[in-house]
């Protein structure tokens, strides 16, 4: 019975972080169809918000168990900022990559590809990506720090608590 609980509790996380990167790689491919569709350009890559959301979140809930050893008993900020820059150092390695990797035949390459990525329109897009990843990485590791500070539960008892108002604190 312990085992089926703990599979349950490990499907459900991976399913909220999940929606939690879907949500956000899904407002990023909002913005890009509006964008688009001012130029009458057809652009639809949901199921790439969600194949890449299920990646990410897998890949942040897995690296949340390796230890930084030089961030024990430092702020919390040291933590969060660190894992923050490090997952992303990897996405946009991979989204440097995957942009070459598409673009090697108009290049003659993927050597050629990687070095024109920043020359062309391309650059934009790769940077637009990471901005809007790191936002949703931040977020998602200063949650996760607050989790393991307060509890699992914190977010449901905030927003069941009732709010005082500021006049009554003078």
């Amino acid at each position: 019975m312990i085992k089926k609980e703990k599979i349950l509790e490990e499907i459900q996380t991976v399913l909220l972080t999940t929606l939690y990167f879907f949500c956000w790689f899904g407002a990023i491919m909002l913005i890009k169809v509006l964008l688009l569709r001012e130029y009458n350009i057809p652009f639809s890559g949901l199921s790439i918000v969600f194949i890449g959301a299920l990646i990410i979140a897998k890949v942040v809930l897995i690296l949340e168990y390796v230890p930084i050893p030089f961030t024990e008993n430092k702020p919390a900020w040291v933590r969060i900022s660190l894992r923050t820059l490090l997952y992303l150092s990897g996405v946009f390695l991979v989204m440097v990559l995957e942009k070459s990797f598409e673009a090697r035949n108009e290049y003659g390459g993927f050597i050629e590809a990687l070095e024109n990525l920043f020359v062309e329109a391309n650059s934009y897009h790769v940077w637009v990506n990471t901005i809007c990843v790191f936002g949703a990485l931040l977020i998602f590791n200063l949650w996760s720090v607050i989790k393991r500070t307060y509890g699992k539960d914190v977010f449901r008892k905030l927003m069941m608590s009732k709010l005082q108002d500021s006049d009554s604190s003078k």
